[in-house]
């Protein structure tokens, strides 16, 4: 892949394609070509990682207006760590970019996962200094948000008393869980769960246990008291 693909694939052309080669060049690379005057990826990256908190705790401030303090801390940094952000990069196929010198190329340093993690924020703030902070987000919503959507980090989420807490400030009564489907054979089970509020059906989820199944019927729970609000 090349940088033009890139930028075709994404939607974005860099005013300054340098600052997006900039983004991907490794120190080792740089230590190899002395005399041409290139420079790594490692302020941009300091300044990415910057730019990526601010915008999750955004958007996260904003789709979970019942989340406390400690849950959204929770989920953002389950979303910042590093195995996420390798797993943004392979998904964009950053690593076929990547400029490393020799050495670094011989031990396997395209597929090391600090490095991926780091041009993945390195590309963060590059953006963010070409595009501003707008275009910044709008790549982060198309490329990004929809898997916080779609639960990807529930793992970091306690959807079930998140859920609990919004009920008891509304009073709107008792949740209860149903499991109403188990299928698939013993070592592949899969559970279907319901949640109710005061005996109605509020959300449905799958999961490979019956907790995760709740734990995603409580989500979509969640989200429709959410969209109730806000229609």
């Amino acid at each position: 892949m090349s940088f033009e693909t890139l930028q075709k694939q994404i939607g974005i052309t860099f005013q300054n394609p340098q600052l997006l080669k900039q983004a991907f060049t490794h120190s080792s690379y740089v230590n190899e070509h002395r005399n041409q005057h290139f420079e790594d990826n490692e302020r941009l990256e300091f300044l990415g990682d910057a730019v990526l908190e601010l915008a999750i705790s955004q958007y996260l401030f904003r789709i979970y207006p019942d989340m406390n303090e400690g849950d959204l801390t929770k989920l953002r940094a389950s979303i910042v760590c590093e195995t996420s952000l390798v797993n943004f990069a392979t998904s964009l196929d950053f690593g076929d970019l990547v400029l490393l010198g020799k050495g670094e190329e011989m031990t396997g340093g395209r597929n090391r996962p600090s490095l991926l993690a780091d041009v993945f924020e390195a590309f963060i703030g590059a953006l963010y200094l070409d595009q501003g902070f707008d275009a910044t987000l709008s790549f982060l919503e198309k490329f990004i948000f929809p898997n916080i959507k779609q639960g990807a980090f529930s793992h970091a989420m306690d959807y079930k008393s998140l859920l609990q807490e919004v009920v008891q400030q509304d009073k709107n009564g008792q949740v209860t869980y149903k499991i109403v489907e188990e299928k698939g054979p013993a070592h592949d089970r899969e559970f279907v769960a319901h949640v109710y509020i005061q005996d109605k059906l509020y959300g449905a989820g799958n999961g490979k246990t019956k907790k995760e199944a709740e734990q995603m019927a409580a989500k979509m729970a969640l989200d429709k008291l959410n969209k109730d609000q806000t229609d």
